[in-house]
C-alpha cells in the first residue's frame, strides 16, 4: 500500500507499505484522514463562510473591502494545472450602496510567467477598448505566507531526492522473464503527461522542481460567453467588438492574445456603453508581442478546436493567427449550436478535433478550408438550422482569412478591419431581412 497526495503540481506518492507487515501504519493512515481538517483535506482557507454566505477579503487602495460570492460561473474540471475557478459577487452591504458585480478569478499560475493582473491593469490604465475591466488583483496568502505548492502546499518537500519505483510485481519477477508490457494504471493516467513516471527503473528525480503560485484577479465586467447571443445580431456585433478588442490590446498595450476561443469571447446584451457590450477576458497565455519567445510556456498555446493552423504546425504566434482563430470560434459556433447556448454536445465530425494530433489537425483545417465549394458543401451539411444566415457571411470571413484558399503567408493588418466590416455588413443585411418579412407581412 502506498499513500497518494495530489495537487496542481501533479501526484507524488509515499512509500510503499505492507499492511499485513504493518498494520498499524494502516489504522494510523486511517485515523489521520479521519481526524484531518478542511484545510488539510485540500479546501481553501481564504474563501470565508459567514451562515449561508461566502466572501473574500481583499485590501485595495490601503482599505479592506469584503466581496460576497454569489455563484460559481466557471470551474475548470482538473486538479493538476491552473485549475481555474471564476465566481460572480458583489459588495457586501456596509461597503455602501455599490451595486456592480464583480468577477472573481482564482487560478495557479507558474511564477515565470507575467501575472494576468499586471497586464490587465496595464491595459486598462492604456485605454484599451472591449476588454475585461480591471478592479484589483493579488498573490494570495494563508495568513502571511505565499500560497504556492512547494512552499505552503508541500511544505518545502524536496522531490528531486524521490526515486520512481518498479511495481511490486515487476520487483519480484526475473529481469530475464518475459512478461506483456504494464498498462498505465489509473491514477498514473492522470498525471500530465510529463509528469508520467518511467516503469523502467528506480532513477532519482533530478530535476528543478516546478512550482505554481496562487493567484486572484478581480474585474467588474460581468457577461456570458458569446455563444449565448440572444441574437444573430448579437452574435455578430459581440464578434467584431472582440476583434476590435483584440486590435486594441495590441496596438495600445503591446500584448499578444494566444487563446481566442468561444470561452474567452464575452458579451453583455444589458450594458449600453459599446466597449462594455462585447469584451475580451483571460489574459492567463497573453504575452509582449515584442516578445521572440514565451518564458515558461510551450511554444504551442490555445484552446486546440479553435488554434490556428500555423499554431498547430509550430510557428510562432502572431496576431494572424488570432485572427483566424476569430474565425474558428464563429464556425464553430454554427455547427454546434442550435440557438443562444444550446450546444448539440458532442458531434461525431468535430470531436476529435479536441485531441488529434497536432499535425492531422492542421492538414484536416487546410483541406477544409482551400476549396470554396468543399467549405460551403460542409456547411450545408453540418450548420444547424438557427445559423443557416450566416452562412455566406462565414465564407466571405474565410475568404479573407485564407486568401487563395491557403493560410496567410505575410502580416497584414488590414485584416482586422475588412473582417470587423465582413460582420457589419451581415449584421445590416439581417436587420434589413427582418424588415422586409415585416413588411410582406403587413402587405399579405
Amino acid at each position: 500500500m502506498r499513500l497518494w497526495a495530489f495537487d496542481r503540481l501533479g501526484g507524488i506518492a509515499s512509500k510503499r507499505f505492507d499492511v499485513n507487515d504493518d498494520p498499524l501504519d494502516l489504522v494510523t493512515t486511517v485515523l489521520g484522514f479521519l481526524m484531518m481538517n478542511k484545510a488539510q483535506l485540500g479546501y481553501g482557507s481564504t474563501i470565508v463562510r459567514s451562515g449561508t454566505q461566502r466572501y473574500i477579503e481583499i485590501e485595495r487602495d490601503g482599505r479592506p473591502e469584503r466581496l460576497i460570492l454569489d455563484k460559481v460561473i466557471f470551474r475548470q474540471a482538473c486538479i493538476a494545472g491552473r485549475a481555474t475557478t471564476c465566481w460572480k459577487a458583489h459588495r457586501a452591504v456596509e461597503e455602501g450602496d455599490d451595486k456592480r458585480t464583480f468577477v472573481i478569478k482564482d487560478a495557479w499560475h507558474f511564477p515565470e510567467r507575467t501575472e494576468e493582473g499586471l497586464m490587465l491593469k496595464e491595459a486598462s490604465m492604456k485605454g484599451v477598448e472591449n476588454l475585461a475591466d480591471y478592479y484589483h488583483h493579488e498573490t494570495v496568502k494563508v495568513g502571511s505566507v505565499l500560497d504556492d505548492i512547494r512552499g505552503n502546499v508541500r511544505r518545502g518537500l524536496d522531490i528531486t531526492a524521490a526515486v520512481v519505483s518498479l511495481p511490486a510485481d515487476s520487483e519480484k519477477s526475473s529481469p530475464t522473464t518475459n512478461r506483456r508490457k504494464r498498462p498505465i494504471s489509473r491514477v498514473d493516467s492522470l498525471l500530465p503527461r510529463k509528469k508520467r513516471s518511467s516503469q523502467s527503473t528506480q532513477t532519482s528525480r533530478n530535476i528543478e522542481p516546478e512550482n505554481r503560485v496562487h493567484q486572484r484577479l478581480v474585474t467588474q465586467s460581468y457577461g456570458k460567453p458569446i455563444y449565448q447571443a440572444s441574437s444573430l445580431g448579437a452574435l455578430l456585433a459581440g464578434l467584431e467588438g472582440c476583434i476590435n478588442g483584440h486590435e486594441t490590446l495590441r496596438r495600445q498595450a503591446g500584448l499578444l492574445h494566444r487563446d481566442i476561443s468561444i470561452n474567452n469571447l464575452m458579451i453583455n446584451e444589458e450594458e449600453d456603453a459599446p466597449s462594455r457590450r462585447a469584451f475580451l477576458i483571460d489574459l492567463d497565455l497573453a504575452i509582449q508581442e515584442a516578445r521572440t519567445s514565451a518564458s515558461g510556456a510551450e511554444k504551442k498555446t490555445g484552446t486546440r478546436a479553435f488554434m490556428a493552423i500555423g499554431v498547430l504546425l509550430g510557428d510562432q504566434h502572431s496576431f494572424m493567427h488570432d485572427l483566424e482563430s476569430f474565425f474558428w470560434v464563429i464556425y464553430w459556433i454554427c455547427v454546434h449550436y442550435t440557438g443562444p447556448g444550446s450546444s448539440l454536445g458532442a458531434t461525431r465530425y468535430y470531436e476529435e478535433w479536441n485531441y488529434m494530433e497536432d499535425s492531422k489537425l492542421a492538414l484536416l483545417k487546410t483541406g477544409f478550408i482551400t476549396n470554396e465549394g468543399v467549405f460551403l458543401r460542409m456547411m450545408e451539411d453540418h450548420v444547424t438550422p438557427s445559423y443557416r444566415p450566416l452562412v455566406p457571411w462565414v465564407n466571405r470571413l474565410r475568404r479573407v482569412v485564407f486568401p487563395d484558399g491557403r493560410p496567410w503567408i505575410e502580416p497584414d493588418e488590414g485584416l482586422y478591419e475588412r473582417m470587423k466590416t465582413i460582420l457589419r455588413d451581415a449584421r445590416e443585411s439581417l436587420v434589413a431581412s427582418v424588415s422586409d418579412d415585416d413588411v410582406h407581412e403587413e402587405a399579405s
